[in-house]
């Protein structure tokens, strides 16, 4: 979402929808001492846990640095469309906007929004994408669709290979010098368990001696979000004039 909003330093964000204050405290980094940034959540339980937790990682890193966080985050615990009564004077470099019904908020907060600002919308299922796109259209608001992007994750088991007997697998290489059975003298060895090396520690082998399990995990999180990337494009009085470009 830091990215898709392009935060500058000095930039005024709104978010709306607190969350955990994960999202509050990169805004906070980005935009520095000369910015600001208005995070809204009408949830009690999670207004109070963002801000402890922002100002739990405000004062560790302070403490492990020696030097002050810019003090430019106002956690504001209301209704976005009440706070906005609050805040109609602002006008917004960015908006965040994290919650069930976006379409609803966006009528009351784009007039605050900077000509060619992007407002970044953070929902998990497709539905509230399209419910999102229709209220932009059916309320004739001057924002255009730029991306929408589903974000995934893929965790991956990356670790050293063992045996069913827990004992460490060995890297095979191909041998020309096959035994009368068809095998190597170093394979028929190692099947039998004559090693010369403690296939119990890992940290034995040398480098590039030890395979490794490098593998999706069987189990995933498919989908955790989509993001929709929203900008402000109000068409200018001249080009109203003409109409629109054939």
């Amino acid at each position: 979402m830091l990215l898709m909003m392009d935060v500058n330093p000095g930039d005024v964000i709104l978010e709306a929808g607190s969350g955990s204050g994960a999202l509050s405290l990169f805004l906070s980094r980005a935009v520095g001492p000369e910015g600001c940034i208005h995070s809204v959540e009408v949830r009690s339980d999670h207004h109070y846990a963002s801000r402890k937790n922002f100002l739990t990682w405000k004062s560790a890193w302070e403490f492990g640095s020696g030097r002050r966080w810019p003090d430019n985050v106002n956690f504001i615990k209301k209704d976005v469309l009440d706070a906005m009564s609050d805040l109609k004077a602002v006008a917004f470099d960015a908006v965040a906007l994290d919650m069930l019904n976006p379409q609803v908020v966006l009528p009351g907060i784009v007039r605050n929004l900077k000509q060619g600002a992007v407002c970044a919308v953070y929902v998990v299922n497709i539905t509230q994408v399209i419910d999102l796109l229709e209220g932009i259209r059916s309320c004739q608001l001057p924002l255009i669709c730029e991306k929408v992007m589903e974000v995934s994750v893929t965790n991956w088991l990356v670790a050293p290979l063992l045996r069913k007997d827990g004992r460490i697998s060995k890297r095979v290489t191909p041998q020309c010098n096959l035994t009368a059975e068809g095998q190597t003298q170093d394979q028929s060895d190692d099947d039998d368990g004559q090693t010369e090396e403690d296939d119990s520690v890992i940290g034995s082998r040398p480098f590039g001696q030890l395979p490794y399990i490098a593998r999706p995990l069987p189990w995933q999180v498919g989908h955790t979000a989509f993001l929709v990337q929203l900008r402000k494009c109000k068409a200018t009085a001249e080009a109203t004039e003409r109409g629109a470009p054939r």
